[in-house]
């Protein structure tokens, strides 16, 4: 009805509430069952132009999955000329590479296959910050990486401590992969129903007994191993940064389970087992 009288404002742009500082109306919620009387007085809000979370997420993870690339390729500009299109001599780097384009290829395909958003859209302008997080820090990793003068430090070169970070980066990557694929099967396509992510039959899904939000743990192990891997201070501190991040996620998705369900299992932590 709103949208019929403002066509401008399309109703991903509205949000609607029964105070000026209170929460959003949701979608489904029916007038008979809000608390008000005969008469309400409803107050809209402009959230501005949107954006799908599928364009923002491809966005998103297209950037970094390409610049590394040129930096791993070695394109004009970016090293001195002599450097053109050469490539590096340390085995690690080629392994970063795959590393790095695996991670970013697996976020693409399950942005397309597997994941269910309760939200449709996110505000535009905030894809230009998200852009210049993820973008920046691919940027800013794989120019030290990919560097000629890249060397990784001695005492961690030999190949068993290698192979080592490699495979919990591989086990960490299907963790996450299999929690992403656990929290799809609890959402019914195009609905939005909430429920308490439990174990399943995967082994990878059992850390759920402990943490309410794995996804984010098996993802701060894969660029903990990544970090171990190429020990490169730009990848510490980006993994350094996303693990705040992600633990403010964790937090907010614990007390909001913590909320709505009364039987929510009390031994689960937000993203660490039994610290945090």
């Amino acid at each position: 009805m709103f949208h019929k009288s403002h066509p401008q404002f399309y109703p991903a742009r509205q949000s609607i509430r029964l105070d000026p500082k209170g929460k959003s109306l949701k979608d489904e919620d029916v007038l008979q069952h809000l608390p008000v009387g005969t008469t309400a007085t409803f107050y809209f809000r402009d959230l501005g132009a949107q954006i799908s979370w599928v364009t923002v997420f491809l966005t998103e993870y297209t950037g970094p999955l390409v610049i590394y690339l040129l930096f791993y390729f070695r394109v004009p500009f970016i090293y001195a000329p002599k450097y053109d299109f050469t490539t590096s001599k340390h085995w690690v780097v080629h392994l970063a590479c795959m590393c790095h384009s695996f991670h970013y290829v697996k976020r693409l395909l399950e942005t397309l296959f597997v994941h269910r958003f309760s939200h449709g859209t996110m505000p535009l302008r905030n894809i230009f910050k998200n852009c210049s997080y993820y973008w920046g820090f691919a940027a800013w990793m794989a120019y030290y990486i990919n560097h000629p003068l890249y060397t990784p430090p001695s005492e961690f070169t030999n190949i068993q401590f290698i192979l080592v970070t490699l495979e919990f980066f591989n086990f960490c990557q299907i963790g996450n992969l299999s929690i992403h694929i656990a929290l799809r099967n609890l959402r019914p396509p195009g609905s939005k129903t909430r429920k308490i992510p439990y174990p399943t039959k995967n082994p990878f899904t059992w850390i759920f007994v402990l943490v309410s939000c794995p996804n984010y743990t098996y993802e701060l192990g894969s660029w903990l191993g990544f970090t171990l891997m190429t020990q490169c201070l730009p990848v510490a501190f980006f993994t350094l940064v996303g693990f705040i991040q992600m633990t403010v996620w964790a937090k907010g998705k614990h007390r909001s389970y913590l909320k709505e369900f009364r039987d929510y299992p009390p031994l689960r932590s937000p993203i660490l087992p039994f610290v945090l």
